[in-house]
């Protein structure tokens, strides 16, 4: 019995043996799968991401050249300013220095002015002399005029009675007659 006992013992540990062998096969072709199946989900959206980012660079590429363009454009652009930055500083110093030669011109013409004046202020005062005196005058010629006046009358008073004496002598009958009439 003994040998049947071995005997009958050793199948039962071939068939366990074997069932473990292809559970543990089994185990590792499911974990092997399982871990294709993971890499192959990595692999792929691993791609779709690099798809993706390598349309980004892409996108950036485009953009970077777009903006380098747009730079040469604008710097263009700013030179172009710049220049006319210069032309118009350059124009605007020729206007201020026209512009400050005739506030000179204008200075000296005020100064002039001012002299000009300041004569002229003079010579009212003077006329204003000349007027007083004048008017001194005119009043001392009023009053010979007057005087002139009174002595025409006196005048003309003695050429009245002058007449009358003459009409006399022109009359000798009267002086020896007076009072004939």
């Amino acid at each position: 019995m003994a040998t049947s006992l071995g005997n009958e013992a050793s199948p039962r540990k071939g068939i366990g043996s074997t069932l473990a062998r292809i559970g543990l096969i089994g185990i590792l072709l499911i974990g092997a799968t399982g871990a294709f199946v993971a890499m192959g989900l990595f692999m792929f959206n691993m791609g779709r991401d690099m798809s993706t980012m390598t349309r980004s660079v892409v996108q950036m590429g485009v953009d970077v050249t777009t903006m380098a363009k747009k730079m040469v454009v604008m710097t263009e652009r700013m030179h172009s300013m710049a220049e006319s930055m210069a032309e118009g500083q350059s124009g605007m110093s020729k206007d201020l220095h026209l512009m400050r030669m005739g506030m000179d011109g204008m200075s000296r013409d005020m100064n002039t002015m001012g002299r000009d004046m300041r004569i002229m202020g003079q010579n009212i005062g003077g006329m204003s002399e000349n007027i007083a005196s004048m008017s001194k005058n005119m009043a001392s010629m009023a009053q010979n005029m007057a005087t002139m006046n009174v002595s025409m009358a006196t005048m003309t008073s003695t050429m009245g009675k002058m007449s009358y004496d003459i009409n006399k002598f022109t009359r000798p009958e009267s002086i020896m007659m007076p009072f004939m009439r």
